[in-house]
Order: C-alpha cells, then structure tokens, then sequence
C-alpha cells in the first residue's frame, strides 16, 4: 500500500487516488492544525530541558537523510567538547513505552535498525521511547550528556528544543504538496518557515537550504569486517542490490552511479530480514545500506556487502548550528 501511495505522493500532477484522498488530508490538516493552536496557547504541555536539545526532523514520510545527519552532528560535538546524548523513537522495533537504552548488542526486532546504528557510529548514550520527553528524563538522569540530539521528533511538540532541523529529500522535495494521506506531508509547507535550519540531501540546491552529500567510496564484506574494497573495483559488476528504507531508489540510482548492473530489491521500510529472502538462484554479490546491514549480520555469507556512507555538509551550516548553541 505504502509503495502505491508513494508512486501518486510525487507525481506532479493530480491523481484519482490522490483525489479520491483529498477531503481525509484536509481532516488530517485540521486535526494537525489545532494540536499545534493546543500547544502555542499552552494547552497541552511542552516540556523544556536544562540543556539544548537539538530536534533533526521532516515534514514528509520516508527517509530523507535524518540519520546520517544526527550521526555527522554527534561527532561535530564530540570534537566541540560537547557530551551529546541521543533519543529516538525507536522506529523498526517493538514500540517502546518506557526508554530502553541501546548498545551496539541491541536486537534490532526490539529496537529497530536507527538506534543500533546510532550507538555504533557515534558511541554516544542513545535512549528510546515514543515519549522523547521520557527518552531526554532518562538520558539526563542516567548520564552526564550536556546536549541532546532528536533523531525525529519535528513533530513532537511535547519536547522543548533550542534548534529545529527540518530535512528535505533533494530529489523527492515536497512532492504533490499535501498532506497525508493524499501526499507525504505531515506538516504543511508553511512549517518550514519555522525551523532554524533546512538541510537538503541530493538533488539540485534550493536557494535557502544548506546542501548534504552522502559520501561512500568503499564496500565492506559482511563475512570479513576488514575486508573493505573500492567501489571502482565493483565497475560493470552484477549485483544484488537490496534496500529497507525510506527512498530506496536513491540509494540503487547511487550504485548505478558508480557502474553498477543491478538487480533491484525493495522491501518495507525497516522491514526485518530473514535468510529466506535471499534465496536467490546465484551467487551474484549482495549489496545494501549500513542500515540494513544492521538486520543481516546473524545469517550473512561471502556475498553479502554493504556501503558504509558519511555526511559531508556545508560549512555554513555548522557555523550557523554553532553559533545557535
């Protein structure tokens, strides 16, 4: 249903479905409109933290690119002498309803692939719960992290924050530009003139938005961690390619990029693998994101591979995050 959806979401032009769609995103809009009245006239509490919390976010469903960027920003602070904290929902997982701490052992049917990626690569406390405000309690309680990092949560509104960072999708942008359940929004437009900063990954640069690149050189052998081969070795290969995320066209369109023949494989986001699924009739090598790695790792053999990838961003951007702390 989500794959359907997605193919009128970002079609420029009006659908049936879309259209057939339209009076329940105007009800959503209205319902998302007065939360929103319920929070900025104090209605509903929002709760502020001795320390900043930094909110990474978007308005549309999907991936954008929020992890690798909480990734880059954790690392930045750790180099700025900061202690950065990390809190998230736990998407992929077993819904959370009391924060959970994650480490680098964490099952990924329980916590989802995001928060195990997260501990891994930043090594930085990471808590999860659908309450962010529990998630940030704990964090501060049990740590001695002097800043908090969002991994989502733009529209969790119970959260004080500092800075708000909206991530848009370069190549998908808004899409059709309403709401769900008739486009991807799950905010209004409007909502970006609100955040403090607007990073977009891939596609061509709006004006006013802060450019991030994801770079990945290297795939890693599954089966043998120290074996890390150059993509150009790859050149003109066949190749499996398997994917669990938001905007998993992207990611084959970046392997293409680099010469590769592919083989295409898409399954629900943060979907959990089982051995079955690669079954496949030959031994052609298996490539997919760190993300999904994540969920392979117990049954992965010789042909498995993944691409590591690193945010590169914008110098003006870091400054300006920076000098908002």
């Amino acid at each position: 249903m989500r794959l359907i959806l997605e193919r009128h979401w970002y079609r420029r032009s009006l659908t049936w479905l879309t259209f057939i769609l339209l009076p329940v995103s105007l009800l959503f809009r209205l319902i998302v409109n007065v939360r929103v009245l319920l929070f900025k006239h104090h209605l509903i509490k929002t709760t502020h933290f001795s320390v900043p919390i930094i909110v990474i976010g978007n308005i549309t469903t999907g991936g954008t690119g929020k992890t690798p960027l909480v990734i880059a920003l954790a690392t930045l602070f750790k180099n700025q002498q900061w202690r950065p904290g990390i809190i998230s929902r736990g998407m992929g997982g077993a819904k959370q309803e009391k924060p959970l701490w994650i480490d680098s052992q964490s099952e990924p049917q329980n916590v989802g692939d995001e928060a195990i990626l997260l501990a891994r690569q930043t090594a930085c406390p990471v808590v999860i719960c659908a309450d962010r405000v529990a998630a940030a309690k704990e964090l501060l309680t049990h740590s001695n992290c002097n800043i908090i990092i969002s991994d989502d949560g733009l529209q969790h509104y119970r959260l004080g924050r500092k800075i708000e960072i909206a991530v848009i999708d370069g190549d998908r942008q808004l899409g059709n530009g309403y709401m769900l359940p008739a486009g991807p929004l799950r905010e209004s437009e409007e909502r970006l003139k609100k955040v403090d900063f607007i990073v977009q990954q891939g596609g061509e640069k709006h004006s006013s938005y802060f450019k991030m690149q994801l770079k990945g050189e290297t795939l890693v052998s599954m089966s043998h961690s120290q074996k890390a081969i150059p993509l150009l070795d790859f050149k003109n290969k066949k190749i499996h390619a398997i994917a669990a995320i938001g905007n998993p066209t992207r990611f084959f369109a970046a392997l293409r990029g680099q010469g590769f023949d592919v083989i295409e494989h898409i399954f629900p986001d943060h979907y959990l693998y089982q051995q079955q699924d690669f079954n496949f009739s030959d031994s052609l090598p298996i490539v997919m994101t760190e993300k999904d790695k994540v969920k392979c790792e117990t049954f992965a053999d010789e042909r498995f591979w993944y691409l590591p990838v690193t945010a590169v961003l914008d110098r003006e951007f870091i400054e300006g995050v920076i000098r908002k702390l």
